[in-house]
């Protein structure tokens, strides 16, 4: 039997232990996955980019329809809390390392109809866990990715709790061995199943555009402002699948990957098969954000 560990959450107005949080089985984020997420990093105690993380949490419940239960200082209330839970813990008492918050919010409780029912009680879960980051081989050798074609629906702009279609993905990459699956719709990049990809050719860096067939990182801001702080041309387009297995250098961004450079695609060396010179810039452009955050930011 799998035993969940204690972890600090919360549900619907209380704070509790994962083990201790139930939901009733006619919840619609349980019956139809109606529901939205966001995943925002800690470092040092610290949320990292908390603002664009409501933005975009706000754009998916407005999407969705489910009217936002709290504003964002008491999402940032719940979250100060779930961290210093989850240091006690952790043991110490102190900061236990970086931690990663998940906020999930579904329509609420009703009977099973597909038709979006009005007037419900959003149902709240927060919780939060430590991050585990990649390894220090990862960002040195880079990692393996493969390609398949993008079969999920066209509002992937919506950070929503339906994620079946990435879980096909992410399986097809994780059955071979790789770290991702990148994915291609008409023979365009899309994105991959759990992150934003961006192609570096001729120096450039180059994304897909933000419309409603990728989900909009967080990490796009953040990586156009490292390219201007750097030097480093900035381009969203659509990008072609010739394009990307052409690229000098292939990069991931997550949450919890940051930047992490893709060396092997397909079994084929991407490049010159190494991590590249300007995912260590953004890399390092990257550190120097989470540190300014750490120094300015309020938990």
């Amino acid at each position: 039997m799998n035993t969940l560990p204690a972890l600090p959450c919360y549900l619907n107005g209380e704070f509790t232990t994962l083990p201790n949080a139930k939901i009733s089985v006619m919840d619609r984020g349980f019956i139809f996955g109606d529901g939205v997420y966001e995943v925002v990093p800690v470092y040092a105690g610290k949320l990292f980019r908390f603002e664009q993380h409501m933005a975009r949490l706000e754009r998916s419940l407005k999407e969705l329809r489910i009217h936002n239960p709290f504003t964002r200082a008491q999402w940032a209330d719940i979250a100060a809390r779930l961290i210093t839970d989850y240091d006690a813990y952790a043991g110490s008492g102190e900061p236990s390392g970086d931690q990663l918050i998940y906020i999930q919010i579904s329509r609420g409780v009703a009977m099973r109809d597909h038709v979006m029912p009005e007037g419900l009680t959003p149902t709240v879960f927060v919780l939060t866990n430590g991050m585990k980051p990649p390894s220090a081989a990862q960002r040195d050798q880079g990692v393996a990715c493969v390609t398949a074609d993008d079969f999920r629906w066209e509002k992937a702009h919506i950070k929503a709790t339906s994620l079946l279609g990435a879980v096909f993905a992410r399986q097809i990459s994780f059955d071979v061995g790789a770290i991702e699956t990148i994915m291609f719709r008409d023979g365009f990049l899309s994105e991959a199943a759990a992150c934003n990809v961006w192609v570096v050719k001729n120096g450039r860096v180059l994304g897909t555009p933000k419309d409603n067939l990728v989900l909009e990182g967080i990490r796009y801001g953040l990586i156009e402002d490292i390219c201007q702080a750097q030097g480093i041309p900035f381009e969203l387009r659509r990008i072609s699948r010739a394009e990307v297995l052409a690229a000098d250098e292939l990069l991931l961004s997550s949450a919890t990957k940051e930047v992490l450079p893709v060396t092997l695609l397909d079994g084929q060396p991407v490049g010159n098969g190494l991590p590249g010179p300007v995912y260590a810039k953004l890399y390092a452009g990257y550190q120097q954000a989470k540190a300014l955050a750490q120094a300015v930011a309020p938990t």
